[in-house]
């Protein structure tokens, strides 16, 4: 452990205040539509925790944020069971400066600004067991995930992705561009119900 490592004890306690901090910014994100915080510092404090979780995994709780997707769905609404789950994208941040100085000072190397995306893409080469990955590499937008689930053509129902397993059908369907109902009408599926 380094100097700069936190206690065991240290950690814990951390854990399970970041913890507790993050489930306070899901419920006024999720369930309050009242964000206090923005979506910067709140990767932060979750960047925080899964650090800390990786460094001491015997103290990582397995009902920790970090382990869930969204938020549970709102009492009230009808809820439905996603087909497939509908899972959270993972951010890849630049390093900072300072981050990229403390690695240099751990390990005598200075990292590449890019090193998350490099480090991603060598776990995907592992992985896979191959040298060539072709991957699409896209700026992450915050926002609503809606399912939107369309049976021999034609819209059956949308639901927000709520815990990732169960989302909130959306009441009023939205209506899709023409474009896309006469593309889904000719290029669906039939499925069992």
């Amino acid at each position: 452990m380094s100097a700069s490592s936190p206690s065991p004890a240290d950690a814990q306690a951390e854990m399970q205040k970041l913890a507790a901090e993050i489930e306070h910014h899901n419920h006024l994100y999720y369930v309050e539509a009242a964000p206090e915080i923005s979506d910067k510092e709140y990767d932060e404090l979750f960047r925080q925790l899964e650090e800390l979780e990786a460094e001491f995994p015997l103290f990582a709780d397995p009902d920790s944020p970090t382990k869930r997707v969204g938020g549970a769905p709102i009492e009230g609404f009808e809820q439905i069971r996603h087909p497939i789950p509908m899972l959270s994208i993972d951010d890849l941040f630049d390093l900072s400066e300072e981050e990229r100085d403390a690695i240099e000072r751990k390990t005598g190397e200075r990292p590449p600004r890019e090193k998350e995306v490099v480090d991603f893409y060598k776990r995907l080469q592992k992985g896979l067991g191959t040298e060539h990955v072709p991957v699409t590499i896209e700026p992450k937008i915050d926002g609503v995930a809606v399912s939107l689930v369309y049976r021999e053509g034609r819209l059956e129902y949308a639901a927000t992705r709520g815990d990732g397993t169960t989302g909130d059908v959306i009441p009023r369907r939205p209506r899709p561009p023409p474009r896309w109902r006469s593309a889904a009408r000719s290029s669906c599926p039939t499925r069992p119900s």
